[in-house]
């Protein structure tokens, strides 16, 4: 149902969790072992199967449902607080969440893309963040650190895990995709390694997320180094494109301080 990192999971007074598509109580193409664990409130999924893999979720988070946490995914750089359950129906618009609220679980939902849970211990400061590659081109690994300072957080102290996500042997990009990396920095082509089609080439997103990372300051670095693409216990847009599927679903990635 759900996989850890060897760093947090080290660190007292902190729960968090990577899960996976088995447990849940989706079926057909959300189905995983024992029932699909589709958590993504935009799928077309039976809302009725995802609102109870979600409190499925959250209770292995030790939560209750209204306390676990997602904001409404845009791939922008923005991270926003919570200091609390969200007023109301809608939800922030925003790819990251950080807190310094005791129980309350934050987290992302991700199916190909790149998921980053933060933590500074000492100052007791969390940061949930969704790295796709325009997220992490435009800066969200910054933003959340950014915010996760606000609230009192050292990046020199900050213990970061990268979850599941598209590995560069499963993610092939056009030529005006590597452009766009290449303009923004042409160190950037270390990214990159040539495809078999011609003018494509194959993505390191794990290697860029994590090089955001260290020139943002922080150090303490965990990578689950699993490509969601080639490992059928994940949900992968891209391979749902590949099989010609009509919807896929979505990972939730959550971390919380337990009081």
């Amino acid at each position: 149902m759900m996989l850890c990192s060897p760093l947090l999971s080290a660190i007292p007074g902190l729960r968090h969790a990577f899960f996976t598509r088995d447990g849940g109580v989706s079926d057909g193409i959300y189905a995983g072992l024992n029932g699909g664990l589709n958590g993504g409130l935009g799928s077309n999924d039976d809302p009725v199967n995802i609102r109870e893999n979600r409190r499925r979720m959250a209770d292995a988070m030790g939560v209750g449902p209204e306390h676990l946490l997602c904001a409404h995914q845009v791939h922008s750089p923005d991270a926003v607080v919570a200091t609390g359950p969200w007023q109301g129906p809608a939800r922030p618009k925003a790819d990251a969440i950080v807190t310094r609220a005791e129980g309350l679980a934050i987290g992302i939902t991700a199916a190909d893309c790149g998921p980053i849970l933060l933590v500074d211990a000492n100052a007791r400061v969390i940061g949930a963040a969704h790295a796709g590659w325009k997220g992490a081109l435009t800066g969200v690994v910054e933003s959340t650190i950014d915010a996760m300072e606000q609230l009192g957080a050292e990046r020199n102290r900050i213990v970061a895990a990268i979850g599941p996500l598209i590995r560069q042997p499963s993610y092939e990009v056009g030529g005006e995709f590597v452009e766009r990396f290449i303009e923004h920095d042409a160190d950037n082509t270390m990214f990159f390694i040539p495809a078999e089609r011609d003018g494509h080439a194959m993505f390191d997103l794990a290697g860029f997320v994590r090089m955001r990372l260290e020139n943002a300051g922080v150090l303490m670095i965990d990578d689950l180094g699993i490509d969601t693409y080639s490992d059928a216990r994940f949900y992968s847009y891209r391979r749902s494109v590949h099989r010609k599927e009509p919807d896929y679903g979505r990972h939730v990635h959550a971390i919380v301080l337990k009081g």
